[in-house]
């Protein structure tokens, strides 16, 4: 594929016209014009549709340039820095995080970076949903036990673990008693909850009592005394020292594992690096405590 006809389209799309590319990149309008036409040629595909004053990218015009755009403007940020001598992260840096850790930690750790790298605009994304990571335009996702995806590589970011608690004033209940509990979601029907206290493994019955779709909001309700909770230790554990919660086990099962992703397809950017960079400093051991440190 010639680069020159796909950084001439990805002009072109970004402007939205062939003559409003030109004075972009200096070149007339008929050499856009011809660069596009051979570049559909070659792949044997329609990406413009041409009207009489407008031009507009068809479905697979614009798959391509969501596709090509970062491609090529870390092209451009290579041969920059190899021309300066410094690989300097600079550009748009696109993140998507779960609701929680961008809660907690996210706003102090986009602060620290863009603080120390002020030629990055970062822009950070807040959503639990698993996101397209090539299609959506994202540089780096952080997400919680993703499901394996070989078009992906990346690094555990820390680990985390469930735990019920409740205020103590909750008895906790006894025999065939059911608990009240706080849950997150319409989806917990309120199934038994099976836990490890003491070195023995336990079962309580529950009674959903208040559903939220958040776990700082479900926290804050047990810290009302509604009912019980089943919520990561990083979120809980100052609670607990303070004696506003209390203890009643682990919950049983895998650990929460946070990792840090990005498309294996392409080379790591120096934003990219720089932004993971920060985030080891930030979790150099990855336990809950380190992120419990960032509650407030």
């Amino acid at each position: 594929m010639d680069l020159l006809a796909l950084a001439d389209f990805n002009l072109v799309a970004r402007h939205g016209g062939f003559g409003r590319a030109a004075p972009a990149s200096g070149r007339p309008k008929a050499t856009h014009t011809r660069r596009g036409s051979e570049l559909e040629s070659g792949l044997d595909l329609r990406l413009f549709e041409r009207g009489a004053r407008t031009l507009k990218l068809t479905q697979e015009g614009r798959a391509l340039y969501e596709r090509t755009g970062a491609l090529l403007a870390e092209l451009d940020e290579t041969a920059a820095a190899i021309s300066s001598g410094a690989d300097k992260p600079r550009g748009r840096l696109r993140i998507s995080a779960p609701l929680l850790f961008s809660q907690t930690a996210m706003g102090k750790l986009a602060a620290a970076f863009a603080l120390k790298y002020p030629e990055v605009r970062l822009e950070v994304t807040t959503e639990d949903r698993s996101v397209d990571m090539i299609e959506e335009g994202y540089d780096l996702v952080i997400r919680v036990n993703p499901d394996p995806d070989e078009t992906l590589v990346g690094r555990v970011l820390m680990r985390d673990r469930l735990v019920v608690v409740a205020n103590p004033t909750l008895p906790r209940p006894k025999g065939d008693n059911a608990a009240p509990t706080v849950v997150r979601g319409a989806s917990d029907q309120g199934s038994d909850w099976d836990m490890t206290a003491q070195g023995r493994t336990d079962r309580i019955k529950t009674d959903p009592v208040l559903r939220l779709s958040s776990l700082i909001m479900i926290r804050d309700a047990v810290r009302a005394g509604v009912g019980a909770a089943r919520l990561p230790i990083s979120l809980v554990s100052r609670d607990l020292a303070a004696g506003k919660l209390v203890h009643w086990g682990d919950v049983d099962g895998p650990d929460i594992v946070l990792w840090a992703l990005y498309p294996s397809r392409r080379l790591l950017s120096a934003r990219v690096a720089a932004f993971l960079d920060c985030l080891k400093e930030a979790f150099p051991s990855g336990t809950p405590e380190e992120l419990a440190s960032f509650i407030d």
